[in-house]
């Protein structure tokens, strides 16, 4: 386990500020202690310093993971972001979707939204910008990359996607195997 490189750091921040913008800074500062990103086997874990220096006394093969994974770097060093980040990345976020009740599903089978099952979206939203999908009843879902912008989700046809799928809280179940 060691800490990002400065490439790796701007690589892992440029993928957070599509979701929270500059509130990037609020996963770091938190109130109830300083967090940091560190790798460990190409996947970036979300840590307190507390657990951190507790962790030193461990070998690197002898541990498997420490703290939240956010993601992992792919081999060619593209950072993809993991669904275990999502309760860390939800308050924060800057641009949100809600999506209907019966889209719901949908969504957590790894589809992507469509306008139909479009119920709210945040205004000013940008085409291509990072989205956190919530339901109706605002339960984060996942996350998703806008394919309208929020003006062109207004006039678009009702099959019309309007989020691409980024990952969801049914990978848990899908992929349990290589969440780790």
């Amino acid at each position: 386990m060691r800490p990002l490189t400065e490439e790796e750091t701007s690589t892992l921040f440029q993928k957070l500020s599509k979701y929270i913008g500059e509130n990037i800074q609020l996963l770091v500062d938190r109130p109830d202690g300083t967090y940091c990103f560190r790798l460990h086997k190409d996947r970036v874990y979300y840590v307190s310093e507390k657990i951190l220096k507790l962790a030193v006394n461990i070998s690197r093969e002898n541990l498997v993971s420490l703290g939240t994974c956010f993601g992992k770097f792919t081999k060619t060093q593209k950072f993809r972001l993991h669904i275990t980040a999502l309760d860390y990345l939800a308050p924060y976020a800057k641009h949100k979707v809600w999506v209907k009740p019966g889209a719901e599903q949908s969504f957590l089978y790894g589809n992507h939204v469509l306008k139909s099952g479009l119920g709210r979206i945040t205004e000013n939203t940008n085409q291509y910008q990072g989205l956190v999908v919530y339901s109706m009843a605002d339960v984060p879902l996942g996350f998703g990359v806008a394919a309208k912008s929020t003006q062109d989700c207004r006039k678009v046809d009702p099959m019309a996607i309007v989020v691409f799928h980024q990952g969801d809280i049914g990978e848990y179940v899908r992929h349990e195997d290589t969440l780790i």
